[in-house]
């Protein structure tokens, strides 16, 4: 006959020696003093709060900074984008206009650079600094654009990184060293992002081969371009390069 199944209706005994149940644990202990210790737990409470507060104070601060720079950088682009007056193309005395793409590039660039200095953990910050080293090099600072691209290409955000990346690129093939030239285009193309995809730096990079003449390396590209993105941008013009345009 089966023995029936006790169901035990008392708690397990504590045993002593190395498998004594420990209900004097030193968490236990620490919220028995709680509840027994109002002073600590208001104490607590408030230090609970005190950090509730600067969570959200610097969010809030963040947010504020990240609008100033916004607004700012807004009016930077204004600049960088005024229009360029001659005896072609008067342009009302009422209108902020440059005499020459390079003065309104050095306008801009000041600006870009206070907003980058001041706000650069915002993301216009980051955008400015890329812009500041980017009119750098449209002034010829070379040496200038260079650091200052080479710190906006190591940003976190992919598609600041990969613009960088491309002005830098550039840089590099105009003075002479094309082997750093292809070392970044090929870093993009590993790391594409959604604004510089990997068929634009592909093309970039073949287009930099064919003023070298290169064209063999170039047509080698072109034709990864279209075999392995036939749908793409990047493979239209790749396309037209290899082929010639298309007739309409």
């Amino acid at each position: 006959m089966d023995t029936p199944t006790r169901t035990r209706t008392s708690p397990l005994p504590v045993h002593h020696g190395p498998l004594a149940v420990n209900t004097n644990s030193s968490s236990t202990a620490f919220f028995d003093r709680i509840a027994n210790d109002r002073k600590l737990a208001l104490n607590l409470a408030i230090a609970v709060v005190v950090v509730v507060i600067a969570v959200v104070a610097g969010i809030l601060v963040y947010n504020h900074r990240s609008a100033v720079a916004a607004d700012q950088l807004s009016a930077a682009m204004q600049t960088y984008a005024a229009p360029i007056r001659s005896a072609e193309n008067p342009v009302p005395a009422s209108m902020r206009s440059f005499g020459s793409t390079d003065e309104r590039a050095k306008a801009a660039n000041v600006e870009f650079k206070a907003i980058a200095d001041t706000y650069g953990m915002t993301d216009a910050g980051r955008n400015a600094l890329y812009l500041e080293g980017l009119t750098a090099l449209q002034t010829g600072q070379n040496s200038t654009a260079e650091e200052l691209l080479k710190k906006s290409a190591g940003s976190w955000n992919r598609d600041i990184s990969n613009l960088s990346g491309l002005a830098l690129a550039g840089l590099y093939h105009q003075t002479g060293r094309t082997s750093d030239a292809v070392a970044e285009y090929n870093r993009i193309i590993a790391k594409p992002s959604n604004v510089v995809p990997a068929g634009l730096a592909k093309l970039q990079l073949a287009e930099m081969y064919d003023s070298d003449g290169k064209s063999a390396d170039a047509k080698k590209i072109y034709a990864e371009i279209k075999d392995k993105d036939p749908k793409s941008a990047a493979a239209e013009v790749a396309s037209e390069k290899l082929n010639g345009p298309a007739a309409r």
